[in-house]
């Protein structure tokens, strides 16, 4: 292998195509690959969870192709094309038949929706949504009905459930859960969200297993374990990601909850790094935007030949439930603690503090989303640069 290959970045989601834009920053000469599996078109992947109230079409929300992208980048977009292995000590990719060299390598593979036993027996009737391609499938399978059941009330499905009702179909969000989003915040504000969500005629059955799904005429029927019967015409699973690992794993790369990297993104493997959705930082596996946007800034630097540790400062994540406006600062920083919620109706403010009284998170819902720059200010950074 001669240093003189490319740059090779597997993935052309918003982490791969921002960390080739920030490279360009930086260099705009050096030879830069981009490779996907998918059709290398350029979207926001936020907007997939907004764009059925907005009646968008998937290619209504994909902003350039790969070939546009490759202009703008002043790179090469390899499409429809498999990443088959890593040969690390030549350096090298296996692409099906074909190989491809690299002087460093980024894997930027995402992750991949979590699978529901009966997915593969009901096909197109039981569909989750991770990507464009996805998102037309499901606009496809949706036209001409009217009834979704949703599996899951993570963020997500919460999502979803607000962009379906407010696109004007019959929502029923089924859920083992006891309440909406218990990863991220507390029963108090997760109540005041599902009663603005049931405000728009959603429909939810939590704390209840899925006994049965079937086909049913032209939909499915759901036997939940509290007696319930739930008929739908199509089904959506957001039971949650899952990084994709195999590529590393079969590489000897060391994985955990992600493809743990240092602080400056680098494998357990020279000349190989991670980003985004895939990849694990001092034990923390973030899916959300602001954190790869912040790792596609530092590695870029490290690539252009000045070497960057990342650290990530407090990043609230807005949650895109407009039927009640939540923002999350999730308390990662804490060990042990407690939420303390005021106010009333939609309007409330949750604090995480630890057992010292220290502030480490929160949750705001209506109103008091006003106060998310104010309580930023006092939380702690999530991955504090190392002293100097």
């Amino acid at each position: 292998m001669s240093d003189n290959a490319p740059l090779v970045i597997v993935g052309t989601g918003l982490a791969g195509y921002n960390l080739a834009k920030e490279v360009r920053k930086l260099d705009s000469e050096r030879e830069l690959l981009l490779i996907t599996a998918d059709d290398g078109r350029f979207y926001s992947k936020p907007l997939l969870s907004t764009g059925f109230a907005k009646a968008k079409e998937a290619d209504e929300l994909a902003m350039q192709d790969a070939a546009t992208m490759a202009e703008q980048l002043n790179a090469e977009v390899l499409f429809h094309t498999q990443v088959t292995g890593i040969d690390v000590q030549r350096r090298m990719l296996q692409l099906g038949g074909t190989e491809q060299a690299y002087s460093e390598l980024v894997l930027a593979v995402g992750a991949e929706p979590r699978r529901l036993p009966w997915a593969d027996d009901l096909g197109d009737r039981l569909l989750s949504i991770n990507d464009l391609l996805d998102y037309g499938r499901f606009r496809t399978a949706l036209k001409g009905k009217r009834k979704v059941v949703i599996i899951g009330a993570g963020l997500i499905g919460c999502e979803f459930a607000n962009d379906l009702l407010a696109g004007g179909l019959e929502v029923t969000v089924v859920a083992s859960d006891p309440y909406l989003m218990p990863q991220l915040i507390p029963e108090p504000v997760a109540a005041a969200v599902q009663t603005q969500l049931e405000a728009l005629g959603a429909v939810f059955h939590l704390g209840c297993a899925i006994e049965s799904l079937e086909a049913a005429q032209e939909g499915v029927s759901l036997r939940l374990d509290d007696g319930s019967l739930v008929i739908a015409d199509q089904a959506l699973s957001a039971i949650g990601l899952a990084p994709r690992l195999s590529l590393a794993e079969q590489a000897g790369l060391q994985v955990g909850r992600g493809i743990v990297v240092d602080r400056g993104l680098a494998t357990s493997q020279p000349h190989i790094y991670a980003l985004g959705d895939c990849a694990e930082v001092q034990g923390l596996n973030l899916m959300y935007v602001m954190p790869l946007m912040t790792s596609a800034r530092a590695l870029a630097k490290t690539l252009c030949g000045t070497a960057n540790e990342l650290s990530y400062p407090a990043m609230p994540v807005m949650v895109k439930t407009p039927a009640c406006p939540l923002v999350v600062a999730p308390p990662l920083t804490a060990e042990s603690g407690h939420w303390s919620t005021t106010g009333e109706g939609s309007d409330l403010q949750a604090l995480f503090h630890d057992d010292q009284g220290r502030l480490h998170g929160f949750a705001l819902t209506g109103s008091k989303v006003a106060e998310k720059l104010k309580l930023t200010r006092e939380l702690p950074g999530w991955l504090l640069a190392t002293p100097s």
